[in-house]
């Protein structure tokens, strides 16, 4: 091991690393707590807020003592965020709603990206863009995108394609929390089958929780089953893409790959399998999860003020089409697939 790659380097240069870091990632906490307490006052979505807020201050992002630590917080915080996540799914969660529900569920996940990787093209658009969308619809929105963008090839547009993803799975899951509680209402159907509906087809935790308890405790406990049942799929999506990706996808001109188990990923696994065998006590496990909610907004606050807005409006209209025809698409296919297994 060579001097500059040993421990004692390594922590020698520790308080110098922290000080570079220290100004940029204030930033990002201090625009994070600012976008919760607008998001408890004004109940609007904490994500959308952090982001808007961090696009407003985006020059921080460009120049001066804060661009480094705002990288960190967009990267690092981001993906150990991700990891933490983990600590919301449990096999138990499967075994809640019985086979044929959890395997619409899955199912449902799997073809919104099929159906957005083979449409993208119809809308001027590549797979990197197509998955990114199609993930962040099936999965869980806004966390979804962040872990997607985190294995994609890295393009100059990357962060751009990033941004407008969140902000569109953000909008359109705001008006999904108040216009699908109405269609469950008008469709006759019952708590069960409204909390399915709900779980499987709005974007964010969030908003799957304001909607689902608009109806009753029932379909609101249900809804938030469902959406769980969804999030525990972000491991096995995004791992079998990262080898996919590192398999068949053109090398960056570096020729540098993608890890082939991206560590972020390990650890989602760890601990879901970990909270699985009842092995996290109940206070760290809620304690954990709290950490990864605000991890992932000081982290969406960060990529927030990495923004060029002027490139995330040009992405276009075509963009917009092709994130609600991938919206509407699984909204029909569990609608559907409710009525059948009814």
């Amino acid at each position: 091991m060579t001097a500059t790659g040993s421990p004692n380097s390594f922590f020698q240069d520790l308080p110098n690393r922290v000080r570079a870091l220290f100004p940029g990632v204030l930033v990002a906490i201090i625009v994070a707590i600012t976008a919760q307490f607008l998001a408890d006052h004004y109940d609007t979505p904490a994500m959308l807020m952090a982001l808007l807020l961090g696009i407003a201050v985006a020059f921080l992002g460009d120049e001066g003592k804060t661009v480094e630590g705002i990288a960190f917080a967009a990267r690092t915080i981001l993906r150990l965020g991700i990891a933490f996540l983990g600590v919301r799914i449990s096999f138990e969660l499967m075994a809640g709603l019985g086979l044929e529900l959890v395997l619409l569920v899955i199912g449902g996940v799997a073809a919104t990206i099929a159906f957005g990787l083979l449409i993208s093209r119809f809308f001027g658009h590549g797979w990197r863009f197509a998955f990114l969308t199609a993930g962040s619809v099936a999965i869980c929105g806004a966390s979804a995108a962040l872990a997607i963008s985190a294995i994609l090839p890295k393009d100059d547009r990357s962060e751009q394609r990033l941004i407008f993803t969140v902000l569109g799975v953000t909008v359109l899951s705001t008006i999904a929390m108040v216009a699908y509680p109405i269609l469950v209402t008008q469709l006759g159907m019952d708590d069960t089958s409204g909390g399915i509906f709900l779980g499987a087809t709005i974007h964010d935790v969030a908003q799957v929780v304001g909607a689902g308890f608009s109806i009753s405790e029932s379909a609101g406990d249900t809804a938030t089953l469902v959406k769980l049942i969804r999030v525990s799929m972000l491991a096995p999506v995004v791992l079998i893409a990262a080898l996919l990706i590192r398999t068949f996808a053109e090398a960056p001109e570096d020729g540098s790959r993608p890890p082939l188990l991206p560590i972020f990923v390990i650890g989602f696994l760890a601990l879901a399998t970990l909270n699985s065998f009842n092995l996290i006590p109940t206070p760290v496990a809620d304690l954990m999860s709290q950490a990864s909610r605000w991890m992932l907004l000081i982290a969406i606050a960060a990529v927030g003020m990495k923004t060029n807005l002027k490139r995330v409006l040009a992405v276009g209209g075509a963009a917009i089409g092709l994130l609600v025809t991938e919206t509407l698409f699984i909204a029909a296919l569990i609608l559907a697939g409710i009525y059948y297994f009814a």
